[in-house]
């Protein structure tokens, strides 16, 4: 039987949009019929290539998207899942401000739109970690449904440590982990850190979902590794993008 946890992060960039052209054929050559469960973007509009194949997990990344068309396509989402906040402690936004909106925007979406809700997702860092105490703390009367997280690194074993920490100490949520990958610029330890993360995810009961980083034609910056990426520049998905497709278990 198959284990659906699997996101596709699909960089927005991928859509065509004003001033920019994306790859959107390629979201035709995705497959959904294995371990893919899911699509998002970063954003909180679907991808018109995705065509209602697969789930879109929307995200309210910032403060910014809380109004607007952000804000009335956040309304309009039903019985789905939404993520909250991307690296709150990043952007400056503090764990009392992110929980004062939780109660007065963000909880009314599960109770009166049946949408399930991710908490923000912090970096694996000491401040990542201080920031989401703080937060599932200030929320306890209405917790989030799973608790969303970062890892990057280059050791499989040091970030399944912290997954069952992080999980200790939040046992009544389920894991979405909304980012993770390795950092290494080792080429075979990037597969052996995917494959080993990627199973271990699979058979753990109280993971819900994760995502790869990431599906998208340039590296993201100088932290997150290029041997890592799950698109070539040219639009074509990487070795590893298939693997995470078709393979469970994943295998060398």
């Amino acid at each position: 039987m198959v284990i659906k946890k699997r996101c596709l992060l699909w960089d927005w960039t991928n859509t065509d949009g004003p001033g920019h052209q994306g790859v959107p054929a390629e979201m035709d050559k995705v497959n959904f019929e294995g371990p893919m469960k899911s699509v998002s973007n970063w954003n909180t509009w679907t991808p018109p290539e995705l065509k209602g194949r697969a789930p879109f997990r929307p995200m309210i990344h910032d403060m910014a998207k809380l109004s607007g068309e952000d804000g009335k396509r956040i309304e309009n989402t039903k019985d789905g899942i939404i993520l909250y906040f991307n690296e709150p402690e990043v952007a400056g936004i503090s764990a009392e401000k992110a929980a004062d909106v939780w109660f007065k925007q963000i909880v009314p979406l599960r109770k009166e739109k049946g949408n399930k809700l991710v908490s923000p997702s912090c970096a694996s860092n000491p401040q990542g970690q201080a920031w989401i105490s703080d937060f599932m703390r200030r929320v306890e009367s209405e917790p989030p449904d799973f608790l969303g997280l970062h890892y990057y690194g280059t050791d499989h074993n040091e970030a399944i440590k912290y997954f069952e920490e992080m999980h200790a100490k939040h046992p009544k949520q389920r894991l979405f982990v909304t980012e993770v990958a390795s950092i290494s610029r080792n080429y075979r330890d990037v597969v052996t850190f995917t494959i080993e993360i990627a199973n271990w995810m699979d058979r753990t009961e109280w993971v819900e979902e994760y995502g790869f980083f990431g599906c998208m034609r340039q590296v993201a910056d100088g932290y997150v590794s290029p041997e890592a990426q799950l698109m070539k520049p040219d639009g074509q998905f990487t070795d590893l993008m298939y693997k995470l497709m078709y393979d469970q278990p994943m295998k060398a």
